[in-house]
């Protein structure tokens, strides 16, 4: 895996460098988008792919889709023909064993499958968001005091198409002790959003989870963050109600010591209902993550890093 420090300098580098300038076309579609009602959008392709259609219709609906995105229907625990919609599809489980779990209980893996992105240290109380660009812990998570424990931590950012698996699942065995619902935009993760939008993921929707890792003592957990985009319906968890998109949602916040829900290690905890961005984040003196190329393909289970 890649050197952390080496990784370090690289981002350093690329954040001194500005952002890439979106050529005309990108302008223009991103000038659009300020315009368009992104959540109601968003919302409204949510019911649509909640219909359910006459079998022969519905099926056909789902292979034209998996054939446009890439979709392996191999991967998949269901056949075409069990799912009722085409959202059902979206958040489709995989077949056994299809994505094993690497290395013992040290090890850290990925929480999804999809692609790298700006991942590193915490600096400045900052993270990368793409060449040029950061956004501050703070902003992210909606709080100052909370972002403070992870300065000098490590961070990694993973996106998920619409060919990808779309549940995600907990990186460590642990318990999850609080969740944070963060309301707000619904801007595309893509190069447009990236290069165009300041500080993207601090004003997406949003659900942020901290996970306490098993035997560790008091201190901040890993924070899972789940961030919502253009298109997708919701971000819904296995365990709990909350989810996002809602009109007219407010913030919450929901502290879960008494009766923490636990994980083990890669355990589905959240799915999206299309593809979007996980961000995660460690404390300083916890798990570590170690950075590879932005746009390096990953899936679910592999190793990023070592919990201890």
């Amino acid at each position: 895996m890649a050197d952390l420090g080496a990784s370090q300098n690289s981002v350093a580098d690329s954040a001194n460098a500005g952002p890439a300038p979106l050529p005309l076309l990108r302008r223009v579609l991103l000038a659009a988008l300020y315009l368009l009602p992104k959540n109601a959008m968003s919302r409204a392709m949510g019911r649509f792919a909640a219909i359910a259609w006459p079998g022969p219709l519905q099926r056909a609906e789902i292979r034209l889709f998996a054939r446009l995105a890439g979709v392996d229907l191999s991967e998949a625990r269901d056949d075409v023909g069990d799912f009722a919609t085409l959202q059902q599809f979206f958040t489709r489980a995989l077949a056994p064993g299809v994505r094993p779990i690497e290395g013992d209980e040290d090890v850290l893996v990925s929480p999804c499958d999809g692609a790298w992105g700006a991942s590193g240290r915490i600096e400045d109380g900052t993270l990368l968001q793409v060449k040029g660009r950061r956004y501050r812990v703070a902003d992210l998570l909606g709080h100052e005091a909370w972002a403070a424990d992870y300065e000098g931590g490590c961070y990694a950012t993973f996106y998920l198409s619409p060919r990808d698996y779309h549940r995600f699942h907990t990186p460590a065995a642990g318990r999850i002790e609080r969740i944070d619902y963060l309301p707000g935009a619904l801007w595309p993760v893509n190069e447009i959003g990236l290069q165009g939008v300041e500080g993207l993921f601090a004003r997406n929707e949003r659900i942020c989870a901290e996970l306490s890792l098993e035997d560790s003592e008091a201190g901040p957990g890993l924070l899972m963050v789940a961030v919502g985009a253009t298109m997708v319906g919701s971000v819904r968890l296995s365990f709990d109600e909350l989810c996002t998109n809602v009109p007219g949602g407010r913030p919450v916040t929901r502290r879960l010591e008494r009766h923490p829900p636990t994980f083990a290690r890669g355990e589905e905890w959240g799915h999206f209902e299309f593809g979007s961005t996980i961000v995660l984040l460690t404390p300083p003196g916890g798990p570590t993550i170690e950075p590879r190329p932005v746009g390096t393909a990953l899936r679910l289970g592999e190793a990023i890093g070592r919990v201890r």
